[in-house]
């Protein structure tokens, strides 16, 4: 009898068009499973970013009398805290995703569905690794991604600077060529971005997948990920787009109903804005995230089990495992060139990380 998996996830190479619509389709078909699994770590983070932002009025006087030293103090306050949250709320959906990696891959092999129990199941077997992995991710991506960022705005400004002395005569064709130097500075500075993030995109799923340690995983990720930038560029601004999409749809209701009612939307002073605002701004943020994350994951998923299905087999592996079951056991002592399309456990014990580093030392003809 055919998997229905099978009928459901085509394993051929995706390019980024067919990437982001199998993503979609396939979100759409198990809508609220994926919003089940993407709410709990978002929707903890809402809760405490609202009383953050209550305890911030309170402590500083906000909506009283009040001097613009206060007010500096308020907001960083509540924008230190709300950081601090979002990058927690970061945290957990990188640990979500890895569970719901060996999960997805199940439903490839086995047709089980997928759950929102199951998933988490995964992400506690796991949850020092995956928490490890991506603390390191957030802070490393945030450290690159703002050096990234200031540098290609010094360059920008400098090319810029440039092209305005070098075209004073002529101010149009000056502003013509600052434009497509600073587009090209931008698409460039993008791009580097994007090429060093793709190198850790897939360390949740191989740790759940293959039942690797966080070190190895983030070496095997980097190895992998070769070649995938633009897949991964064009589902990252899939996701922020439709993200910032579903945020207009619904800020401009809010913003209408808050004009019509006297309230100064963007006004920079604290005591002009109400708590309810506020807080319905912020879970409209946080709503759209709930609704969106999930096609992020399953985007990351299919990117994963795609490079392997171009650089692996990795197709082939999912077939014999079908068709054969699991590759049999072999003593710790041998070094088995065949891997299973899953690992038997998401997590390695002590022995077993021993046995590992005793194979990676040891030739391939088995030779010390």
């Amino acid at each position: 009898m055919n998997n229905p998996a099978e009928k459901d996830i085509s394993l051929a190479p995706l390019g980024a068009g067919d990437l982001i619509d199998r993503a979609v389709r396939f979100y759409r078909k198990n809508f609220w499973t994926f919003v089940w699994i993407a709410a709990p770590p978002i929707i903890t983070g809402t809760l405490i970013s609202v009383v953050w932002t209550f305890a911030g009025r309170e402590i500083f006087s906000v909506g009283s009398a009040r001097d613009s030293g206060e007010l500096v103090f308020y907001y960083l306050f509540t924008g230190l805290g709300n950081l601090v949250i979002w990058l927690t709320e970061t945290v957990a959906t990188i640990v979500v995703m890895g569970g719901a990696s060996r999960n997805f891959v199940r439903h490839l092999l086995f047709g089980e569905p997928i759950t929102f129990r199951e998933t988490y199941k995964n992400a506690k077997g796991r949850l020092g690794g995956l928490l490890a992995a991506a603390i390191v991710i957030t802070i490393l991506l945030g450290v690159i991604g703002l050096f990234i960022f200031y540098f290609g705005i010094i360059l920008a400004f400098i090319a810029i600077a440039i092209a305005v002395a070098a075209f004073a005569s002529a101010p149009f064709l000056a502003f013509i060529v600052s434009f497509a130097l600073a587009s090209a500075i931008a698409v460039g500075t993008g791009w580097l971005f994007f090429l060093v993030a793709s190198r850790f995109a897939y360390v949740p799923q191989i740790m759940l997948v293959e039942g690797q340690s966080v070190s190895s995983a983030i070496g095997r990720s980097t190895s992998l990920a070769s070649g995938n930038v633009k897949r991964f560029a064009a589902l990252f601004i899939f996701t922020t787009a439709a993200t910032y999409s579903a945020l207009a749809l619904l800020y401009i209701p809010l913003g209408w109903y808050a004009y019509l009612n006297g309230v100064e939307v963007f006004s920079f002073d604290a005591d002009t804005i109400p708590a309810w605002y506020q807080i319905v701004s912020q879970l409209i943020w946080q709503a759209s995230f709930i609704l969106l994350i999930p096609i992020w994951m399953i985007g990351l998923c299919l990117l994963y089990v795609d490079e392997r299905v171009r650089h692996e087999g990795y197709d082939i592996e999912l077939m014999a495992a079908r068709r054969l079951g699991e590759i049999p056991a072999v003593p710790q002592t041998y070094v088995n060139p065949l891997q299973p399309a899953l690992s038997h456990q998401p997590e390695l014990n002590r022995s077993e990380k021993k046995a590992q580093k005793q194979k990676s030392s040891m030739s391939p003809l088995g030779l010390n």
